[in-house]
């Protein structure tokens, strides 16, 4: 009994406690909502206006060109160029190239698709970027109007054409006959459009211009049923220069944003389906009732098994995780009785052993992993590299060449001799460099222009460094740095070493790396190898970490022969230890 009258004290406990819960989550629910309407109409406005400004500097950068060109003097003097005879001779065929070149030079300075046009009614021509034409000075006065003008053209009825105006003198923009130059810049709505698929791709709904009487300029995936439905809706009230509203399409609400440009007129209008916002919060709604039921349900439950049966194992737990986590791998956990939780301390300590001795399997195997794949480098032949010596040698034993093909045959058997019997994990720095050399000179065989050189300290010679180190960062410096590039045949291999460091240096004249470059090569050398990533460099500088710690490995820097300079360094006391 006493047992029961507990349990209804803590269920009435509860319920006092999940009252006010609900009464708050209710409150705070349809303030959230609201609070969420306001900021998301916000930051959709704000959104909108920077692109819209965006759009307005485009626009108000194509109507400078105009300003900047009427002051040229090539362009002024296009009035004049026929005025004492109509005969093209080479200074007006001059200027009018120069002309044409400043035009197409301020076409190409805008992302825009724009068009520049020089008029002269004097002369009742027209300059463009590929043509000089006469034109109808009637048409022209019926298009000419202060400000943007837009027109339809063409049979497609979302193209619009865009046009500004300038004339000299600014007196005579009404009677353009009596003008000296009528300078126009274009531009059509496809640049807009491109504009729009990039902000919808930002995450924006379906956003489209609209301008009344005009037309709509819509984004190349927009829905133009519903947007159709929806400047209907937009039309039946006057818009404002910026506003936000909710509009009904039969069974659907939509929160409208927007904002209208100061510079063409046009509104640039998004919308989202209102129930995109709301569907989220009824779904956390019913979630939160339906919790508070079960909770109902379960608390007497819960709250007579929680501390004895639960939250005592539990806290045991959490010591031994937090120990665990301090990586003390001695705690262990004693059971007691034979209920679950005796059986998930045993599992436990099972599982901590394990753990202490997978972590010294696993360094191991690490170890093992990365010995295995210096293995199989060491026995990679290149068929590349194996094929063109073969050739060279067939080639010299043709034309009687004995010696080079001796030469040949003595440097290849030691690079493949070094290459497929190394057995050692570490070989003195001069064993690497006579392989190296044995390299140079196959390569200098092959290509005449090659000259390299050896200088490092005669102490350095002893020192002990893992095999197949070296040869990958020469190989770079022939195969990517020089035989690529006719004009350089230089490869430098020089030592240095002081207290705290020992740097082995190949440098090249070859073609060279930008500092983007070499900067992002650096860094994939960090990273996993992937499939672009080649393993030679890879390899080395992760070899090198592994055996001598973080303080080893590649720098890649320019190098002042004009190729790149590739530095392998480890510590002084490790090679000392070695």
């Amino acid at each position: 009994m006493p047992r029961n009258n507990l349990f209804t004290k803590i269920l009435i406990l509860i319920v006092i406690m999940l009252v006010p819960i609900v009464g708050l989550y209710f409150y705070s629910n349809k303030t959230g909502t609201d609070v969420l309407r306001d900021e998301l109409n916000k930051s959709n406005i704000n959104q909108l206006i920077f692109f819209q400004d965006q759009v307005n500097t485009d626009i108000d950068l194509l109507a400078m060109w105009t300003n900047l060109l009427i002051q040229d003097p090539d362009i002024s003097s296009f009035k004049n160029i026929f005025e004492y005879s109509e005969y093209m001779d080479l200074d007006k065929i001059e200027l009018i190239k120069r002309i044409q070149t400043k035009i197409r030079i301020q076409e190409s300075s805008s992302d825009w698709n724009s068009k520049v046009y020089i008029y002269s009614p004097k002369l009742q021509r027209v300059v463009s970027v590929n043509d000089v034409k006469t034109y109808d000075d009637t048409d022209l006065k019926q298009e000419l109007e202060q400000g943007w003008q837009v027109k339809k053209t063409g049979g497609d009825p979302e193209w619009f054409l865009f046009s500004w105006f300038t004339v000299t003198p600014y007196s005579s923009f009404n009677t353009p006959e009596k003008a000296n130059l009528v300078i126009e810049v274009q531009f059509d709505s496809v640049n807009i459009t491109k504009m729009l698929d990039k902000f919808k791709s930002d995450g924006r709904r379906d956003p489209l211009y609209y301008k009344k009487e005009t037309g709509v300029i819509y984004n190349r995936t927009a829905d133009r049923t519903l947007a159709g439905q929806l400047i209907q809706k937009l039309e039946e009230q006057e818009l404002q220069n910026i506003e936000n509203r909710t509009v009904e399409i039969g069974a659907e609400k939509y929160l409208v944003n927007i904002v209208q440009s100061n510079r063409t007129g046009w509104y640039l209008i998004d919308y989202m389906p209102l129930s995109d916002i709301v569907l989220p919060i009824e779904k956390s709604n019913r979630l939160f009732y339906t919790s508070v039921a079960c909770l109902l349900l379960m608390s007497s439950l819960a709250a007579y098994l929680l501390y004895a049966q639960v939250q005592v194992p539990i806290k045991k737990m959490v010591v031994a995780f937090q120990k665990l986590k301090n990586a003390d791998y001695s705690v262990r956990l004693v059971p007691k009785g034979s209920s679950e939780f005796s059986f998930v301390f045993a599992r436990f300590n099972s599982m901590v052993a394990q753990i202490q001795e997978l972590f010294e399997k696993v360094y191991m195997e690490k170890i093992h992993v990365r010995e295995a794949k210096l293995k199989q480098l060491q026995s990679q032949i290149n068929p590349h590299f194996f094929y063109n010596c073969f050739s060279f040698v067939s080639s010299m034993a043709k034309l009687q060449n004995h010696q080079a093909v001796i030469a040949m045959s003595e440097n290849l058997s030691k690079y493949y001799r070094y290459t497929t019997r190394q057995e050692r994990d570490l070989v003195h720095l001069s064993e690497e460099l006579d392989f190296v050399t044995s390299y140079l000179e196959i390569q200098k065989m092959r290509m005449n222009r090659l000259h390299y050189s050896i200088e490092l300290p005669f102490q350095m010679r002893k020192l002990p460094i893992p095999p197949l180190m070296i040869q990958p960062l020469v190989e770079n410096a022939v195969i990517h740095g020089i035989e690529s590039h006719a004009e350089s045949g230089r490869v430098a291999i020089t030592g240095e070493w002081d207290d705290g460091e020992a740097r082995l240096i190949v440098e090249d004249n070859g073609k060279g790396m930008n500092e983007d470059q070499l900067l992002s090569l650096q860094q994939k050398l960090e990273q996993p190898m992937d499939e672009q990533m080649g393993c030679g460099l890879w390899n080395v500088h992760q070899r090198m970490q592994l055996r001598f710690g973080e303080g080893a490995g590649i720098t890649l820097t320019t190098s002042a022969l004009g190729g790149v300079k590739a530095v392998l360094r480890w510590p002084r006391d490790a090679a000392d230890a070695g």
